[in-house]
């Protein structure tokens, strides 16, 4: 009887604490303004689905009849990102993420991609931004939207011009010229 007073006479008092300690902490802080910068990029993405070493993978399929890339099909991406539009050309950097074949017309092959794009080399290494964004295939030129960044690009928003340089139908393999406007802090 005298384990069950003092076990809940120690309940109590913790029960009496939580409200003290289980309050959140907050200041609110006015920052100094900040001066919004622009930056342009131009490289080359190279999205290769066949060989030996893709950089892109399909990892999920819907069990449709159908072409082999429909819709639904999910694709894992890590694309080297080039000065020029060669295999051979300079790598300063990749594009990691996925896309999700989103139309239903086999016709018309369209994507909701997510990509954080990293730059490895340069002046702006270790910065990166990201593209979430709707991206279909029959404009030559499409606009796609940019949600983030990180190092110098914190903060960043901005939109990508982008159009195929090179596209085998056959094997899937793209190499895309991106024109990128990023306006960050």
């Amino acid at each position: 009887m005298e384990k069950h007073i003092i076990f809940a006479s120690a309940m109590i008092f913790l029960l009496a604490m939580a409200p003290v300690y289980g309050q959140y902490y907050s200041e609110t802080i006015t920052p100094p303004p900040r001066q919004e910068r622009m930056t342009r990029l131009h490289f080359f993405l190279h999205d290769i689905l066949s060989g030996q070493n893709p950089s892109a993978v399909m990892i999920s399929r819907p069990n449709i009849t159908g072409s082999s890339i429909s819709f639904g099909s999910l694709f894992a991406i890590d694309d080297p990102l080039t000065v020029g539009p060669e295999p051979t050309s300079e790598i300063i950097g990749n594009a990691q993420g996925m896309y999700v074949s989103s139309s239903r017309d086999p016709a018309m092959f369209t994507a909701v991609m997510y990509a954080d794009f990293a730059f490895t080399s340069g002046r702006f290494n270790g910065s990166s931004f990201s593209l979430f964004s709707r991206n279909p295939s029959s404009p030559p030129v499409r606009e796609l939207a940019i949600v983030g960044g990180r190092g110098a690009f914190r903060m960043a928003s901005g939109f990508a011009f982008i159009r195929n340089s090179f596209l085998n139908l056959t094997t899937g393999d793209t190499i895309v010229e991106f024109n990128v406007t990023l306006y960050h802090y």
